[in-house]
């Protein structure tokens, strides 16, 4: 399965709202578990089984609950069992699938 997630604490007291802090906190648990996994400007991505990918996630979340008074998570899983690789897969796929697409002159 693939997760894509965002946490992020709220009620930081800071003046310019950062949170990068927070999320740094976030992304080495992610990096530290051993998943394959990517981290853009807004998600991070984890792929592995249900329950190793979910606990990669409520451990990000607690990483991020010391920084702020609340925590706000987004998630979206792609559930497809029997498939691996799919983190590069499907950017491979994509890749692929434009480049057949018809070029004008």
């Amino acid at each position: 399965m693939l997760i894509a997630f965002s946490v992020a604490p709220s009620g930081t007291g800071r003046a310019d709202g950062s949170v990068h802090d927070a999320v740094a906190a976030a992304v080495a648990v992610v990096r530290a578990s051993g998943l394959p996994h990517r981290t853009t400007s807004m998600f991070t991505e984890v792929e592995g089984e249900w329950d190793e990918v979910f606990a990669v996630v409520k451990a990000a979340t607690d990483a991020v609950l010391p920084y702020g008074s609340r925590v706000s998570l987004v998630l979206k899983a792609d559930i497809r069992p029997g498939h691996t690789g799919e983190i590069d897969g499907k950017i491979e796929r994509l890749e692929r699938a434009i480049e057949s697409l018809p070029h004008d002159a």
